[in-house]
């Protein structure tokens, strides 16, 4: 069986609903899996994606993994700065 890649939502600055319309979108071409990615002040907004999801879109959303971790990036000065990440798996 061949491997599908995941569609995958970036998920950062924008409002809210702009992420939760991507999902959705993305979810009614007929995928049955997206993961959402999300680093430093976003990850809170990622969350809040999958809350409004699950609650107004998709009630058989669930989430199905979810990954910490952390990315190191240069700062200013080129001093390294630690980032946290999350992946947040959703499947139908």
């Amino acid at each position: 069986m061949a491997h599908k890649e995941i569609p995958t939502v970036l998920v950062g600055k924008k409002p809210l609903m702009n992420y939760v319309f991507a999902c959705l979108t993305t979810l009614q071409s007929g995928v049955d899996q997206i993961v959402l990615k999300a680093r430093g002040r976003a990850i809170s907004r990622a969350v809040d994606v999958v809350q409004v999801l699950q609650r107004r879109f998709y009630k058989d959303l669930k989430v199905a993994d979810i990954k910490l971790g952390t990315e190191e990036l240069t700062g200013p000065n080129n001093q390294p700065i630690s980032v946290s990440t999350i992946e947040i798996t959703l499947k139908r």
